[in-house]
């Protein structure tokens, strides 16, 4: 738990219920899945910045840093969103004949990439938080910046997998070097924080 005023809410049960997004996820329908999955956990590492800008009265780019947390988060469920209506058309695509396998999986790497370069995004934002925001607040930065390299991680693999008979592509270098930043980012949030 992190310190710091407790704002407005006092109830401490969340507006959301975290057991219906678990049990949408470990549902045996093939969507939503990990892609889906990644660009949510990076949307609410997003989120988090967001709050630690906000509580941070002290930081003088706060605003601008929760302005871009919004964006940053925003633009991730919107990739989530589009990443499992892709992973759903791939799926129909491979029960017709003829569709081949690869070309599918090709197609279906577009999206993850993007969640991959704005979970880096994250990752480099909650790592400035972690140096800049009021001290109570810093490991909540830190902790976002380990979510956006965890769904970093999680959305290199999808592209790795999916463009695994293409080994060449460029897709698969774009995806290690989001990868890299987010997790080096994610190295100094955690020092930021000490």
């Amino acid at each position: 738990m992190t310190g710091g005023p407790r704002g407005d809410s006092s109830s401490s049960e969340p507006a959301v219920d975290a057991r219906e997004l678990a049990d949408l996820i470990s549902t045996p329908e093939a969507v939503p899945a990990s892609g889906w999955v990644a660009g949510v956990t990076a949307a609410l590492g997003a989120a988090l910045v967001a709050k630690v800008a906000a509580r941070s009265d002290g930081w003088s780019g706060a605003a601008g840093a929760r302005a871009q947390a919004a964006d940053l988060r925003d633009r991730l469920l919107d990739l989530s969103a589009q990443d499992a209506r892709v992973y759903e058309a791939v799926l129909d695509e491979l029960e017709e004949p003829g569709v081949g396998l690869a070309e599918a999986l090709a197609v279906s790497a577009e999206v993850p990439l993007a969640i991959a370069e704005a979970s880096a995004d994250v990752a480099l934002l909650a790592a400035s938080a972690a140096e800049c925001a009021d001290g109570p607040v810093r490991a909540d930065a830190a902790a976002a910046a380990a979510l956006a390299a965890g769904a970093a991680r999680a959305a290199a693999k999808l592209i790795a997998v999916n463009l695994a008979t293409t080994p060449g592509d460029e897709r698969i270098a774009a995806a290690d070097r989001a990868l890299e930043t987010a997790e080096d980012a994610a190295r100094a949030a955690f020092v930021s924080d000490m």
